[in-house]
C-alpha cells in the first residue's frame, strides 16, 4: 500500500517524520478555575494531535484533552512535556517554552 501523500510504500514514507520536524511549539501554563494548572500545548499543523494528546497522557500520567489542534493537560507538566516531544520525534529548537 503507498502513500497518499508522497507516493512510497508505506514501509519508506517519511512524510510524518518530516512534518513532525518542521512544528513551531508553543508550551506554556495557565491558571483555570479554583487554582486548577493545565499546560497547554499549541502549534500543531498536519499532525494527529489526538494520538499526540493519548501518548501525552501516558507519558505524564494525567488527564487532558485536545481540541482545534491544542492541547490541555492537566497539571503543571511544562518542563517534561519538552522532553516527551523530543523523544516523539519534535524538532528541539522549533518547541518554545514559555
Amino acid at each position: 500500500m503507498n502513500c497518499p501523500k508522497c507516493g512510497l510504500p508505506q514501509e519508506l514514507c517519511v512524510c510524518d517524520e518530516m512534518t513532525r520536524v518542521g512544528q513551531k511549539i508553543r508550551v506554556r501554563g495557565d491558571k483555570r478555575r479554583y487554582g486548577k494548572f493545565v499546560t497547554v500545548i499549541e502549534g500543531f499543523e498536519n499532525v494527529d494531535v489526538d494520538k499526540v494528546a493519548k501518548d501525552l497522557k501516558t507519558r505524564m500520567a494525567c488527564g487532558g484533552t485536545s481540541k482545534n489542534n491544542v492541547i490541555e493537560l492537566q497539571g503543571n507538566h511544562v518542563k517534561k512535556v519538552k522532553d516527551a516531544l523530543i523523544s516523539m520525534g519534535f524538532s528541539e529548537s522549533m518547541i518554545d517554552v514559555a
